[in-house]
């Protein structure tokens, strides 16, 4: 073994690189994701987003923080914060922007979506 030599570890192949057209993180956001990773011990993990039928209007958004990229996600770079989101996903997110409120009430991860044709008034699900 060769002293000072370190691994360094790959991303999955697979992923393609995409940017901010796609979907953006707030200052607000980016620092609620950053702590949130660094408190889970995974400071260069990824944000997963996600939309997956329910809620009361249809579709819904899910997000998850994971360790890398999985094949064929989108990866794209915003406020610091690498973002992950599927081909799916993809049709629906795009162009949104991710923000973070600190409230009492009506607080926690926001989503201005522009292809949302109606949301319900939980703000949580939406139609495109």
């Amino acid at each position: 073994m060769i002293s000072g030599t370190i691994k360094k570890q790959t991303p999955p192949a697979g992923f393609r690189e995409g940017d901010e057209r796609l979907i953006k993180l707030t200052p607000n956001a980016a620092s609620k994701v950053n702590g949130l990773l660094t408190k889970q011990g995974r400071p260069e993990g990824v944000l997963r987003v996600a939309v997956v039928g329910g809620g009361c209007s249809g579709l819904q958004y899910k997000m998850d923080l994971q360790d890398a990229p999985a094949n064929r996600d989108f990866l794209v770079r915003s406020a610091g914060v690498k973002v992950v989101v599927d081909p799916k996903s993809a049709l629906y997110v795009t162009g949104s922007e991710l923000d973070y409120v600190d409230a009492l009430t009506d607080g926690g991860f926001k989503v201005t979506n522009p292809n949302a044709a109606t949301t319900c008034s939980c703000g949580e699900s939406f139609s495109a």
